[in-house]
């Protein structure tokens, strides 16, 4: 059974900085790709970043690139998402999702999110 597992959320002020993580077990995705996604109130859920597992290629929506960085640890089958200079605008809840085969904007599986509150 897979399980996605994010930690790290909180409540900041406004220019502080957060780091998010999500361990996967179950099964890695050496040939897919995990995702940050978030979902402020009142607003779909929207891709935040992606790394591919085996290149580590990323990708940003562009509203955080220059201030989130996403990386990943194999060993610990762990996803990272740093995020800094946050905004109150970042407020939302982020989830983890895990895709086996592609490049981690659809994933296969979830997280239950955590909240990410900043204040301004």
């Amino acid at each position: 059974q897979v399980q996605l597992v994010e930690s790290g959320g909180g409540l900041v002020h406004s220019g502080d900085s957060l780091k998010l993580s999500c361990a996967a077990s179950g099964r890695t995705f050496s040939s897919g790709a995990m995702g940050w996604f978030r979902q402020a109130p009142g607003r779909e859920r929207e891709f935040v970043a992606s790394i591919r597992w085996n290149s580590g290629i990323t990708n940003y929506v562009d509203s955080v690139k220059g201030r989130f960085t996403i990386s990943r640890d194999g060993d610990k089958n762990t996803v990272y998402l740093q995020m800094n200079s946050l905004k109150p605008e970042d407020t939302a809840v982020y989830y983890c999702g895990a895709e086996r085969y592609g490049m981690g904007r659809n994933p296969d599986y979830w997280g239950h999110g955590t909240q990410v509150t900043v204040s301004s």
